[in-house]
């Protein structure tokens, strides 16, 4: 039997998702050890393999098939854009992609004016500006505190993740529009899921029974 290899995006994410699997049986001892300096994991007894990874590189591995299953956040899988099955949403890590600046900035988002957008996350920004508004934007990529672009002058609005706003509130910035609910999702690679069913669809849907 072949191994099944699951990727999982390191942090918290994780370990609520071994969580999840221990509700129906899938254990991986090695992984609770904090000291240990191994990359993948394995549970000899199910024929499992798991490594951590960054979350951006999830679905890469998946697409690719070095893993047949990943866990990772739907902005990853909307920004990423691979060629992956996506199987289900396990409904932790929930939080908003949203548009957000100073109040000032609402009348700029109703004008037809060309405005600046900051984002770790250009692909879906231009996405939601350009297939849902039908406006034109300038996108910049950052990566660091986002919050930073409109305070400086960078850029007029940002878009990313809000969780509480609390952020968002203490820098004087506001959510000024809603992208979409983001949530944990499970996905799955498209060779894998011919090749082994039978048995990736029994993970799938005794997770779902559990959740």
């Amino acid at each position: 039997m072949e191994y099944i290899t699951f990727a999982l995006a390191k942090g918290r994410l994780a370990m609520q998702t071994l969580e999840f699997l221990e509700r129906i049986g899938i254990t991986c001892e090695e992984m609770k050890d904090k000291e240990s300096r191994k990359l993948i994991f394995t549970n000899e007894e199910l024929k499992l393999k798991f490594f951590l990874a960054k979350a951006s590189d999830v679905p890469t591995y998946v697409e690719y098939g070095a893993a047949d299953i990943g866990v990772v956040g739907k902005d990853t899988i909307l920004e990423e854009d691979r060629n992956i099955y996506e199987v289900m949403d396990l409904g932790v890590g929930k939080c908003r992609m949203c548009v957000a600046g100073p109040a000032s900035a609402r009348p700029l988002l109703e004008s037809g004016e060309i405005i600046r957008v900051a984002t770790k996350y250009p692909r879906i920004a231009k996405d939601y500006f350009q297939n849902k508004k039908h406006r034109t934007v300038e996108i910049i990529k950052l990566n660091g505190s986002i919050e930073l672009a409109p305070i400086v002058g960078l850029a007029e609005v940002i878009v990313d993740i809000v969780e509480t706003g609390t952020t968002l509130r203490e820098n004087g910035l506001e959510v000024l529009e809603e992208i979409l609910p983001l949530s944990a999702r499970m996905v799955v690679n498209q060779v894998s899921m011919k090749m082994e069913r039978e048995r990736i669809g029994s993970i799938i849907e005794r997770l779902r029974t559990k959740l």
